[in-house]
């Protein structure tokens, strides 16, 4: 790790490239340990299985957006200006505690319902079958570009209806809001993105549709309606966690079967495997590194630690997810094992309302890449990057080689 401002440790692009070693470190050592993000932010990272399930669940870690402001810059302890999120962006579901919380999922929770998801179905299927198409006759493309990303943003922007002429603007937006990338370039980012969001709430508001979006810009329950600022918060939400996770759930697991053959070959020879390959990919190497910032507002007990009240905690899903103590020999990959109980959705109040659409997308993506493709790794495994986000854990690219199947 890094030298830091502190004697803590840094968590920089060394922590990003292998956060597994690191982690497995942590867990060794305690259940929580204090450490400084790569933009200078101290918080105590948590990393059993247990204790992170407990910091997801218990109410005394809050979530509330309008008590980090204070804290940002109680535990900023670089030499440079933080980056902040234009206020537009942060007043969501994810940034609330119940009852504002309950109130604000309530509200889009039945968008996302297995039954409503599993009608996407033939939507998902068809926009995979023609992003396949169209890599058709080459001998290699980026994984990420060709199907990972374009498929999500698409499912979701079409929920939503966004206009998809924005894909491009919106990628790049949102790889820096999540990226933490310098200051000046989140702020200029998040200041876009608040505007185009502002802009597609009033159009709504004029043009309603049949969409989750309209629906939200319209409704009503027990004569409850979201504010325009409330509004523009949840499109982000719903865009950025819509497409972000399933872009790293699809890249992830291919890599992880690229790295694994006999894995790859198991999954081609059983295509019933896919439901419990999808779980193991969403264990072994989660789309989600860090769970999103809570705060103590007393002091906690985790494990062997007390954190104090006042102090930002994340617990690391991906730490979690390789613990031991939770799953044997959590460290290898295996598509037959037993699925369920790891923390990739999170857990509690804020576990994923989408969780049954990324499922549903990563089981399609997949099982229709194999399907029609033999596929490689184009690329050294050391020459691949993963993004520097202590919230994502997702590759930059992806290069894979590509033949047609013999049969269908």
């Amino acid at each position: 790790m890094g030298e830091g401002a502190t004697a803590l440790e840094v968590l920089d692009d060394e922590y990003f490239q292998d956060p597994h070693r690191f982690h497995a470190e942590l867990r060794e050592q305690s259940a929580a340990r204090q450490v400084v993000l790569h933009r200078g932010l101290k918080v105590w990272l948590v990393g059993r299985y247990d204790e992170a399930r407990f910091v997801l669940a218990d109410p005394r870690f809050s979530k509330e957006f309008s008590g980090f402001e204070e804290l940002f810059d109680k535990h900023h302890v670089g030499e440079g200006d933080r980056a902040r999120f234009d206020q537009s962006l942060v007043q969501h579901m994810l940034n609330s505690d119940p009852p504002n919380h309950t109130r604000l999922r309530k509200l889009v929770s039945k968008a996302f319902t297995a039954r409503r998801v599993e009608q996407l179905r033939p939507r998902i299927q068809q926009i995979t079958d023609e992003l396949l198409d169209a890599v058709a006759g080459q001998a290699e493309v980026d994984l990420v570009d060709a199907l990972a990303f374009p498929l999500p943003i698409t499912v979701i922007c079409e929920l939503l209806d966004v206009p998809m002429d924005d894909r491009d603007d919106f990628r790049r937006w949102s790889n820096i809001l999540v990226g933490g990338d310098e200051p000046a370039a989140v702020e200029e980012a998040g200041g876009a993105m608040a505007a185009f969001l502002s802009r597609l709430v009033e159009h709504k508001r004029a043009n309603p549709g049949d969409d989750i979006f309209s629906a939200l810009v319209h409704a009503t329950d027990d004569n409850d309606r979201l504010d325009h600022t409330e509004l523009v918060s949840m499109a982000f939400l719903l865009l950025i966690a819509g497409h972000e996770t399933t872009v790293n759930l699809i890249a992830n697991g291919v890599h992880n079967l690229l790295l694994h053959p006999e894995q790859l070959d198991k999954l081609r020879s059983d295509p019933t495997l896919l439901p419990g390959a999808i779980e193991e990919f969403l264990r072994y190497e989660g789309p989600v590194n860090q769970a999103t910032f809570r705060y103590t507002t007393e002091d906690v007990v985790v494990g062997d630690v007390t954190i104090p009240a006042g102090e930002i905690v994340l617990a690391s899903l991906i730490a979690a997810n390789r613990d031991e103590r939770r799953f044997p020999d959590a460290e290898s990959f295996d598509i037959t094992r037993p699925s369920g109980g790891h923390l990739a959705f999170g857990h509690g109040v804020h576990y994923c309302v989408g969780a049954p659409l990324a499922r549903l997308e990563g089981q399609i993506a997949v099982g229709a890449l194999l399907d029609r493709y033999d596929i490689g790794l184009a690329a050294a495994p050391e020459t691949l990057r993963w993004r520097s986000s202590t919230l994502m854990r997702g590759l930059y690219t992806l290069p894979i080689s590509l033949s047609a199947r013999g049969s269908r």
